[in-house]
């Protein structure tokens, strides 16, 4: 699941809408939406992110949080290392290589760190 689609099934869950009754009211399949939630498809496109922010009436804060959500729930990255020190990319691959083996504890560890230097 990626941060945009928990964020989608909280607000479904919270305004009790099913994934069907909101991908009617989207027009879009069912199985998109569940795709879109589960990280099996890349992330929305800005009109879906709107037209979700309007679904739901999200304003300011809220809208803008599911704007950032969007932008950092690609489930395929690609980092393009070609300009940065070698040990950039190495980071770039370790990570990619094994990311499935952190759990959750030291993947906030490492985000709190990478989110520090914005």
């Amino acid at each position: 699941m990626t941060p945009f689609g928990e964020k989608m099934r909280q607000l479904r869950a919270h305004h009790h809408i099913t994934q069907a009754q909101m991908a009617k009211a989207l027009d879009v399949s069912a199985a998109y939406l569940s795709a879109l939630e589960n990280g099996h498809r890349g992330r929305p496109s800005w009109a879906m992110v709107q037209k979700i922010i309007a679904m739901f009436d999200l304003i300011w804060d809220e809208a803008e949080e599911i704007q950032e959500l969007a932008k950092v729930s690609h489930p395929k990255v690609t980092v393009d290392t070609a300009s940065l020190s070698p040990t950039a990319t190495e980071l770039a691959n370790l990570i990619a290589r094994r990311i499935k083996r952190l759990d959750d504890e030291q993947i906030s560890a490492m985000l709190k760190i990478i989110k520090k230097s914005d």
